[in-house]
């Protein structure tokens, strides 16, 4: 290239050196000069206008250049078509190979740019959730789906889980949708039939409702029965033992009853509503007062920060905390401490519970919400436990679009943090004026 550089400049030069002679000869020589500028440019704006068409043309075929400046540039612009074209074709292939995997997927696979506008998809996005690939391109992906759970989740933009829609294909087919942030600029989301699991949870949750349902009437007949037995003074001494252990047995699974039909009902509940109010610093003064009574519980402290009050279901709310407080009391010592705390701030509101128990390790926190899950079995059947508690606490606060972080150090206690979303506080009037103040 430098080379052929060299060759323009020298030409270029030659030409005026050549018109400069010529005008000295007939005693004009800057009108030689001129004029030999005039032909240089003049070359070269032939050159330029010949490359420009075969350009518009792509075809560099019949130019005839020869050698120089100018043949240089066609000849790089070649390679360089043949390089693009090389990799034009390579690129073909490989988005080919890419579509003919996605094709192969049991999963919708949708790609969106940044505005959630379909870019292209699978042939398992059609099957399932009725995607056309190009008549639904630069559409948004929530004109194509439109259950309102999952304009929500959109809405939200927190895509660390799944959303669960009716299919709108069919309406007794469930799927499972989850978008993946990838690039700069695009997220992929992906579409997966959940039908037959949720068939059978929608089977096991029935089964469970209806076993416990048919439980409880004659478990409330024994534990009558056994009641009375037990009051009973005319009742043989031999008897007294063997009747008080069947009587809490019963009453031990009349609690079991009485827990699965509740979490049956909180699985099979919608969201709480919103137009429900709950003062929690009085709720949390109500549930201290119910058990301070109790000699043989730890200190219990109350610290109600915030006056907001929750948008949801009192007796739900009342549930949660109820059942957090009384398991930190069942591992706490009586010379230990339990404190609830009630906070709220522009991130959202939080019901804690810490204690300073035994501690849990981690490795048995991730399951600790899980049915009949006990870290200590024998401990917690001999102090009432029944292992639903937590996963009443879980379902109770999905129904309020809170979550349920737990933090654990052995030997030096627990705290169970219930983080509510701020759609879900109802500020004071004090605390709404201060942040009208802190937003100007």
């Amino acid at each position: 290239m430098q080379q052929a550089r060299q060759k323009l400049v020298v030409g270029n030069l030659l030409v005026l050196g050549a018109g400069t002679l010529v005008g000295w000869l007939y005693g004009y020589p800057d009108r030689g000069l001129l004029a030999g500028a005039l032909v240089a440019l003049a070359w070269q704006l032939r050159q330029t206008l010949v490359f420009e068409r075969a350009l518009r043309r792509n075809d560099f075929d019949d130019l005839g250049y020869g050698e120089g400046f100018w043949s240089h540039v066609v000849s790089e612009f070649r390679q360089h078509k043949l390089r693009t074209k090389t990799h034009k074709k390579r690129y073909r292939q490989l988005l080919k190979e890419v579509r003919k995997s996605t094709n192969a997927m049991p999963d919708g696979a949708i790609i969106l740019n940044d505005n959630f506008e379909i870019v292209t998809c699978n042939a398992a996005a059609k099957r399932l959730a009725g995607f056309r690939p190009k008549q639904d391109r630069g559409q948004r992906v929530d004109n194509i789906i439109r259950d309102p759970a999952f304009r929500e989740y959109l809405a939200k933009g927190k895509f660390k889980d799944s959303v669960r829609i009716r299919s709108p294909l069919q309406e007794d087919h469930w799927l499972a949708c989850r978008i993946v942030p990838y690039g700069a600029e695009q997220r992929l989301l992906l579409v997966q039939d959940i039908t037959d699991r949720q068939r059978l949870t929608m089977l096991r949750r029935e089964f469970v409702a209806n076993a416990s349902h048919e439980l409880r009437t004659p478990l409330t007949v024994i534990t009558g029965y056994l009641d009375t037995l037990v009051t009973d003074d005319e009742s043989p001494e031999s008897w007294e033992k063997p009747l008080q252990q069947m009587l809490v047995q019963a009453n031990r699974m009349n609690k079991v009853v009485g827990e699965l039909l509740e979490l049956s009902r909180l699985e099979s509940a919608g969201a709480a509503p919103l137009d429900e109010f709950v003062d929690v610093s009085a709720l949390l003064g109500s549930i201290r007062k119910s058990v301070v009574d109790n000699e043989a519980v730890p200190e219990i402290v109350i610290d109600a920060k915030s006056d907001a009050q929750l948008r949801g279901n009192a007796a739900e709310i009342e549930t949660v905390v109820i059942n957090l407080v009384s398991n930190a009391i069942r591992h706490t010592p009586e010379d230990g401490h339990v404190l609830v705390t009630w906070t709220s701030d522009a991130d959202g509101g939080q019901i804690s519970v810490a204690d300073t128990g035994i501690g849990i390790e981690s490795e048995h926190i991730p399951r600790l919400t899980e049915r009949f899950f006990r870290v200590d079995t024998g401990r917690s059947r001999d102090q009432g436990g029944v292992g639903l508690g937590l996963a009443i606490v879980k379902h109770a606060l999905e129904r309020h679009g809170a979550v349920l972080k737990i933090t654990s150090t052995p030997g030096e206690g627990s705290t169970f943090s219930c983080q509510f979303p701020p759609e879900r506080l109802l500020l004071a009037e004090a605390d709404t004026i201060t942040e009208d103040r802190q937003t100007a």
